[in-house]
């Protein structure tokens, strides 16, 4: 699969200059680069949700002559570099109807995304984004609709080792109000993903306004949480089902949470054994299911 077009840079530069329909062409191709040398402009533009007549405007606004100038550039990579996936990618999900077959393909892509995480620019992101959260004070967690287990997963998994995080997460649209504490010395981990919720943008671009550091873990260098983030942690989402794959992100949540153990292993090791004795002592667990008494 074409992790990146030939034109990924220019359509990332100019993102932020094209109009919303444009934008909304832009983010399609940035994710689903194949298929503009795969399928029809018509199929493309139906597939991205706009008029194929936005897909014609795009090219020209990226400086091609035409849709079919644009598209050869992407014809060309997959000539050279995907000669199988060409046959793939044009009967996949579509003629899926076995449910095995279905899982298998589901399955293997999963592995093929998290495997990407592992790549060096990732690793290089993971790790600076580590460093990065073990200096701040306070580590404030936000994950709205969607992405709430991903938030919900870092801040529970670092509630074993301290109490360095604040989930911001509450009743009755209270979640902004623990932002009344924060200081300069902290910073926001947001995770969200297109298309991205309000609440969530409102809360990061207020933590930027007092001074927090920001820590995006999202879906596209055209988020809107790139541009006030000090460090951005990129995950794939796509899936070959009708929703959105969270579980790339969910790994790198456990990365970081690994990472952060890391730095002080003595201390991290000293806070697991007091919260095993805790929940021991509350008899949170059990290895066999407890008789009834009827």
């Amino acid at each position: 699969m074409l992790q990146k077009g030939p034109v990924h840079d220019l359509i990332v530069e100019r993102f932020d200059k094209m109009s919303t329909q444009l934008q909304q062409a832009a983010r399609h191709i940035l994710e689903h680069p194949q298929d503009v040398a795969l399928v029809s402009m018509r199929e493309l533009a139906r597939n991205a949700d706009v008029q194929p007549s936005t897909m014609t405007r795009l090219a020209k606004f990226l400086g091609y002559s035409g849709y079919e100038d644009f598209r050869g550039q992407y014809a060309d990579v997959i000539r050279v570099g995907a000669e199988g996936f060409a046959v793939q990618a044009l009967q996949r999900d579509g003629g899926v109807t076995d449910g095995e077959e279905l899982a298998k393909r589901m399955l293997q892509s999963l592995s093929a995304q998290i495997a990407r995480l592992g790549e060096p620019g990732a690793l290089s992101r993971l790790s600076k984004t580590a460093d990065r959260l073990s200096k701040a004070r306070k580590i404030f967690v936000l994950g709205l609709r969607s992405c709430h287990s991903v938030a919900w997963h870092f801040h529970y998994v670092m509630t074993l080792l301290g109490e360095k995080t604040i989930h911001l997460d509450a009743p009755a649209g209270t979640s902004g109000d623990a932002l009344m504490r924060a200081t300069s010395e902290d910073v926001l981990l947001t995770v969200s993903i297109s298309p991205y919720s309000l609440q969530n943008l409102e809360l990061t671009e207020m933590a930027r306004e007092k001074g927090m550091g920001i820590i995006a873990i999202t879906d596209s260098e055209v988020s809107p949480l790139v541009a006030v983030a000090e460090h951005v942690v990129f995950f794939p989402t796509e899936s070959h089902t009708f929703f959105h794959t969270l579980t790339p992100a969910l790994a790198v949540s456990e990365v970081l949470c690994g990472l952060l153990a890391r730095k002080d292993r003595a201390a991290a090791l000293d806070a697991l054994r007091r919260a095993d004795s805790h929940l021991s002592a509350l008899n949170t667990y059990a290895s066999v299911i407890p008789r009834r008494n009827i």
